[in-house]
């Protein structure tokens, strides 16, 4: 009798049938979905964390990196990023209050909160693709060493990075020889930078003010976590390592840097973006069932409640990737 009865007690605690926990088939696939997509960025930033680690010396500081803001000129660290993560943040608030609004069956509370989520998204993409132009055009441009290594420049009268357009001189035969109308360009190459590396070279020989810096890290002492700035008798001498010029940001070349960080940011964030921009179509999707009252005739909301879960993770997901690339 009493096995009976524990027996029963067992069923009832863990038998949860066709419904584990109460949740219905499509939101338990929805977990598992999130679930497996969560090792896939995991191991994204595993990868990540372990390169930068291994390339720690040379790797780029983001705070001289991510410096724009949009139709403003200067150096704003980190601003216009911390900008699109409060704007996710927030479009996560309003897809909350758009699935409480549809437990309680408020059909236009639920239309103006993803409405407002839709427009979140939306700016966050915008921007994130804007950062990436901005990222690929590049700023200063640099030069690239017959070993991979990137060669920056400093005015030292300001102490600022210097642009090449600041002091490459202009030698008219490199430029003639290479006009993009004798097709040596096209047919033989990729699309020439603005300056050449001669030009580039006769400026720095011609500006006394402007001087090399390199990749590497300063690891302790004076400058500890700045770039290491070479004497004017050491830029001059490093100028014999050079092979190219490198303007902006790709998967080959990287002004800023390391090419890996460019690799892993196109990739990391680019997957990442991919993520939100399906997320605004499938709320964009969502949205019109909801105007159209589809989920009001079948009194209830659990699709709204299936989107905001994805909707969440991606959330979740951009303050790992945010701490990754930005703050770490």
């Amino acid at each position: 009798m009493d096995s009976t009865v524990a027996t029963g007690s067992e069923e009832n605690v863990w038998g949860g049938g066709n419904k584990p926990l109460g949740a219905s088939y499509g939101k338990l696939m929805m977990w598992f979905f999130l679930v497996s997509d969560a090792l896939t960025f995991s191991g994204l930033l595993a990868a990540y964390g372990f390169s930068r680690f291994k390339f720690i010396e040379t790797w780029p500081i983001a705070d001289e990196v991510f410096t724009h803001v949009p139709f403003v000129h200067g150096n704003f660290p980190m601003i216009y990023v911390a900008f699109m993560t409060l704007i996710l943040i927030i479009s996560s608030v309003t897809m909350v209050l758009a699935v409480d609004a549809g437990h309680r069956m408020k059909k236009n509370a639920v239309i103006w909160y993803m409405f407002l989520t839709i427009i979140g998204g939306a700016i966050f993409v915008g921007s994130q693709a804007w950062e990436w132009a901005t990222f690929i055009k590049g700023d200063f441009g640099a030069l690239e060493t017959k070993g991979g290594r990137i060669l920056q420049f400093v005015n030292t009268d300001t102490g600022e990075r210097a642009a090449i357009a600041d002091f490459a001189a202009t030698i008219e035969s490199e430029r003639v020889n290479h006009e993009k109308k004798n097709g040596v360009w096209y047919y033989e190459g990729q699309a020439l930078p603005s300056y050449s590396l001669n030009e580039v070279i006769a400026g720095v020989k011609a500006n006394s003010n402007i001087q090399i810096r390199t990749e590497a890290i300063i690891q302790e002492g004076e400058g500890q976590g700045e770039k290491t700035l070479l004497s004017r008798e050491e830029s001059l001498a490093k100028l014999t390592d050079a092979v190219q010029v490198v303007e902006g940001a790709n998967l080959i070349q990287n002004e800023y840097g390391s090419r890996l960080f460019a690799d892993f940011f196109f990739f990391i964030t680019g997957f990442h973006g991919f993520h939100v921009t399906s997320g605004v179509v499938i709320n964009l999707i969502i949205f019109f069932n909801v105007v159209l009252g589809t989920y009001e005739k079948r009194g209830h909301y659990e699709m709204v409640e299936k989107v905001g879960l994805y909707w969440h993770f991606v959330d979740l997901v951009w303050v790992f990737v945010f701490t990754f690339f930005y703050l770490v």
